[in-house]
């Protein structure tokens, strides 16, 4: 299995995304970040919530995955903020190459 990983965030503001984007590419934590507009509904202190939030998708490694966590909850402006990893089961050799390369080495 590839050693690729796809985090997940979300914040309400497109400023903020660009913001932990640009730290997590510029430290080289992630080879790459989308940004992507949607909506969200989710229960937060009793209440069901619906918000517009921007998805931020970060390309990074497995060996990463705690230096990306503790990146986001350093900027991030949620009290609680999502931060979920998922394998990438099957990556291209190329992609996966590039990733590692732009990616800081541990």
């Amino acid at each position: 299995m590839a050693d690729l990983i796809l985090v997940f965030t979300t914040v309400e503001k497109r400023e903020d995304a660009e913001r932990i984007a640009g730290a997590l590419v510029d430290r080289r934590l992630a080879a790459c970040v989308q940004i992507l507009p949607g909506s969200s509904v989710f229960r937060w202190k009793g209440r069901t919530e619906k918000t517009e939030e921007f998805l931020l998708v970060i390309k990074t490694r497995e060996g990463l995955f705690r230096a990306v966590e503790r990146e986001i909850e350093n900027i991030h402006p949620y009290e609680l903020p999502e931060i979920v990893a998922i394998p990438a089961v099957s990556v291209s050799e190329r992609y996966l190459a590039w990733v590692r390369s732009e990616t800081e080495n541990i």
